[in-house]
């Protein structure tokens, strides 16, 4: 047999159409509808089958298209609108809305292990990298300067088919980065590359840059010729491989991105590590500083000041581990450097509360930061329960574990009419999603024309479905008839189907089969529906989770059943660019998961911006998103049966009846035009109440001002004087460690049960502090009224007793405009002023 040999002619960009590369070598495409439009107008076909990736596009589309473009005034109309306003974007000069939080000069370093911004980039597997991508989108749009880092993988996260039995196949295909929108950096020498140490050898890492608007992010690749070939595929998968792999690449992310920045001649004033995956880029800092002479405890204060870690997981099974040998084998080279032995590198790795004897990375993290956020309210509070013991006489509700709630990228994600609505409402809506005004973009809106443009995105997204599911009945070989039988329910006109959507990573605790655990019920709702309902699934489960995966057969085989076929749809390769179908066209969008295993859930918000009306369990932001009165709400809520011996049972139930009782109804409901009025009145509710709260320019705003700064400014100021707060908080600790037993409070007198309303109760406290400056210890009142209101009153400190120096006076004022009963409790913290939190040291003395 001849050989075949393989030919890509790439065509040659017409002089007047040069800015199609800068348009496609920058992922603002991936949120500008009108760029992603400039290339659909050139050539459909082309811009179809490179499933919207404009750097393909122009590598594969004939010449004859573009120079027809090149000639078409209409064409070059809209091309010079587009590049206009890119320009514009792109240089922008004016201060930005976050100018007052990180100024002109300073920077903010963005750790995560892995960024969503397009289907056309695929190195993210779920909600953590499309988060962080929203993140970098969204400090773009403020103007914020953030500079983000992660690892580039040569295989990404899995390519999914699912089979006719549900059985989910996992391919893995090597990505060309010549077909993606990044670019190597580059210096006089060549590619830029820097080094990492593993045991026994070096491995190099090429450095990468994707434009993301405004915003830079760098990317690390391992696969190298200078690397032995075990090394180069460190790098190949997101989340692939066994615990040595893992590790591997969490050096490579925090050292390697530590070093890479350096080699850029970035210097971040504050540092953002999302998640524990980038906790060691805290050791490589150290080691800087430890090199430099600084002492090790020094230098981490020093680190920690100007670092914030986001935690994401709710439950301990789910943060990195490593067993204390393997932690060994990769860090024992380094210890010199940091100055510390093996016992204290082990240390910085321990979780207290849940010690299974490993190397826990959010340990690693909570030590080497000094603020730390969960990402809703509620998981806010259950992270701060979970690190109880990193502060272990502090109770949970004080301690330094705070809540930032996700937002998502508004315009990333929100349909085609809807921002041609707001683009026509009001021209610079962007810039102020952060403001709660902006949510007045729908409130005139008739009914009518809202209504009519959700079935428009519904239209598209179900002639999207018909088509995948065409494809994988062609893969199957299934028949013509099968096929036409599971679309018949979607062939009828989009505003007569109820259409609920389900779309997540396949995990246990997320329940996709919550909604069938009284299948003959849940037959009997949709046959006896006046109007039909589908529900449309779609995830992926890791490949290594064998009770995920087996949720997904669940799936197919109830939507395989006669009672539901066309009734629930399973739709595989769940990627960004359905994920924006779904969420811009579903009525309804249904959320199940375990209480309070879900951190925060956003993909609830992104169809709640589209005014898709949320069906969820209250978790996650749901908890604190969920708005109703008046007749009027954003969707239904299902209180968790927390206490339920048969919970999953019990909330099932509760599914179904509002699916019976309320949802099914309302869209029923119609006036003389067709039109159910007042589900369009939820929708305007839902966009009216999810946009401004649950966006990500209020989220990195949020980040900005109440972390960032505080970042930027206690980092320099720890740093300062060749870091002697830090060394004062060193001494200050140790002195605790040892004299904090010895503390000795006594409250003076005997305080009055009751008190007239006119007076002012004032209490006294002794407190003897043998080895402990009574300037670094503070006495508090803890305050709880009949209404449950509580609040802390800290006391003044007197000069010390003339018989005792080791002992103070604190006299503590209780507030004006108290009733009722009250209950009040004393306490003792230490304070120092380079603590970031007032009690971050975890200790506290109960009177």
């Amino acid at each position: 047999m001849p050989t075949t040999h393989l030919l890509e002619i790439r065509p040659s960009l017409p002089e007047r159409l040069a800015w199609l590369g800068d348009l496609a070598g920058n992922l603002y495409y991936s949120w500008s509808r009108p760029v992603r439009d400039l290339f659909d107008a050139i050539d459909t076909t082309t811009w179809t089958d490179c499933e919207g990736n404009p750097v393909r596009f122009l590598q594969l589309v004939p010449q004859l298209r573009l120079e027809a473009a090149a000639e078409d005034p209409a064409f070059l109309a809209k091309f010079d609108s587009v590049v206009q306003a890119f320009d514009a974007y792109l240089s922008d000069t004016r201060p930005g809305a976050l100018a007052d939080a990180v100024g002109a000069g300073q920077t903010v370093a963005y750790f995560c292990a892995e960024f969503g911004f397009h289907e056309s980039l695929p190195i993210y597997s779920g909600g953590l990298g499309i988060l962080a991508g929203d993140h970098c989108k969204a400090a773009s749009d403020l103007g914020l300067p953030l500079v983000g880092m992660g690892l580039l993988y040569r295989q990404g996260y899995f390519q999914q088919c699912i089979d006719a039995d549900g059985n989910q196949h996992a391919r893995f295909d090597d990505l060309d980065f010549d077909h993606l929108p990044i670019h190597p950096v580059s210096t006089d020498d060549g590619p830029l590359k820097v080094s990492v140490d593993l045991p026994g050898r070096a491995v190099w890492l090429q450095v990468w840059q994707a434009r993301v608007g405004r915003v830079s992010v760098y990317l690390l690749d391992a696969d190298q010729p200078e690397n032995r070939p075990e090394d180069c595929e460190i790098t190949h998968r997101l989340y692939g491989g066994g615990r040595r792999t893992r590790i591997e690449q969490e050096i490579l992310l925090g050292v390697g991105g530590v070093r890479a920045l350096r080699a850029l001649d970035i210097e971040p004033d504050a540092w953002h590590l999302n998640e524990g995956h980038a906790a060691f880029a805290i050791l490589e800092r150290v080691g800087e500083l430890t090199e430099r002479g600084v002492p090790f405890a020094t230098a981490l204060n020093t680190v920690a000041a100007g670092t914030l870690f986001t935690t994401h997981t709710p439950v301990p099974a789910g943060h990195d581990v490593f067993p204390p040998e393997l932690v060994d084998e990769y860090w024992q080279a380094q210890l010199p450097r940091l100055g510390i032995g093996r016992e204290q590198l082990h240390a910085l790795g321990h979780d207290p509360a849940h010690d299974g004897g490993n190397f826990n990375m959010t340990a690693l993290a909570l030590r080497g930061s000094r603020q730390h956020n969960g990402v809703s309210r509620l998981h806010g509070q259950v992270a701060a329960r979970l690190s109880q013991g990193f502060w272990p006489e502090v109770p949970p509700d004080e301690n330094p574990m705070t809540s930032v709630t996700n937002g998502v990228h508004v315009e990333t994600f929100l349909s085609h009419d809807l921002t041609r609505l707001f683009d026509a409402t009001r021209a610079d809506w962007r810039e102020h999603l952060h403001e709660s005004g902006i949510a007045r973009l729908v409130e005139q809106t008739a009914e009518d024309a809202l209504w009519s443009m959700h079935l428009s995105a519904k239209a598209h997204l179900l002639d999207d479905i018909r088509a995948r599911l065409t494809r994988q009945a062609t893969r199957f070989g299934q028949s013509h008839v099968r096929l036409k039988r599971k679309c018949r329910i979607i062939e009828q006109p989009p505003e007569d189907i109820l259409l609920i959507g389900f779309a997540r990573r396949f995990a246990t605790y997320k329940r996709a089969d919550l909604l069938f655990a009284d299948p003959e019920r849940l037959a009997r709702i949709i046959e006896d529906s006046p109007r039909p309902v589908v529900f449309v699934f779609a995830g992926k489960a890791h490949p290594a989770d064998e009770p995920g995966q087996a949720l997904l057969r669940e799936v197919s085989r109830l939507a395989n059943e006669p009672r539901f076929l066309g009734h629930v749809l399973l739709l595989e390769g769940y990627d960004m660019g359905l994920a924006r179908r779904l969420v811009g066209g579903c009525d309804i969008w249904l959320n199940t998961p375990e209480h309070p295993l879900e951190a925060s859930g956003t993909s609830g918000q992104k169809a709640g911006i589209n005014g898709a009306l949320n069906l969820s369990v209250a978790d996650g932001w749901w908890a604190e998103g969920h708005s109703h009165g008046q007749g009027v709400a954003n969707g239904w809520s299902i209180q968790p049966c927390t206490d339920c011996g048969e919970r999953d049972r019990e909330e099932a139930s509760d599914l179904l009846d509002l699916l019976e009782t309320e949802v099914i109804p309302l869209f029923d409901r119609r006036d003389g035009r067709g039109v159910p009025v007042e589900w369009v009145k939820w929708l305007r509710h839902a966009i009216e109440t999810i946009m401004p709260r649950f966006n990500a320019a209020r989220m990195v705003r949020d980040y900005a001002v109440n972390h960032y700064r505080t970042a930027i400014d206690a980092g320099s100021r720890l740093a300062a004087d060749e870091h002697r707060l830090s060394g004062q908080l060193v001494g200050f600790r140790e002195t605790l460690e040892h004299h904090w037993g010895t503390i000795e409070a006594t409250l003076l007198g005997d305080p009055p049960d009751v008190l007239p309303s006119h007076e002012r109760l004032v209490l006294e406290v002794d407190v003897r502090s043998p080895g402990i400056d009574p300037a670094h210890l503070r006495c508090e009142a803890v305050l709880t009224t009949g209404d449950g209101q509580r609040q802390v009153r800290v006391g003044e400190r007197g000069e010390h007793s003339e018989e005792d120096d080791e002992t103070a006076r604190h006299r503590i004022t209780l507030p004006k405009g108290l009733f009722g009963q009250v209950r009040y409790r004393l306490r003792v913290v230490p304070t120092h002023e380079a603590l970031l939190h007032p009690y971050e040291t975890g200790l506290m003395r109960w009177l």
